[in-house]
């Protein structure tokens, strides 16, 4: 369920297929995500699930994969 609302709103913002993102999506080499984009993603993904992800971690965060396991762990 987190995968799917993710991909959903990685979808929009970065105007790609949901069904092309995958957890093994890199958000910067394969959506091609700068860092303003990453926190606009961030910021949206926050309001989402109600989660504060710190900005030490975004460094940590490279792959859709990495987003929803930090999601699912900070819930």
């Amino acid at each position: 369920m987190v995968l799917e609302k993710v991909k959903a709103i990685l979808s929009s913002q970065f105007d790609v297929e949901e069904d092309s993102i995958t957890p093994e999506t890199n958000i910067a080499d394969d959506l091609g995500a700068d860092s303003l984009d990453v926190v606009d993603m961030l910021m949206s993904l926050e309001d989402e699930f109600n989660v504060e992800i710190p900005d030490e971690e975004i460094d940590h965060i490279r792959t859709v994969g990495e987003v929803v396991a930090y999601i699912e762990e900070h819930m």
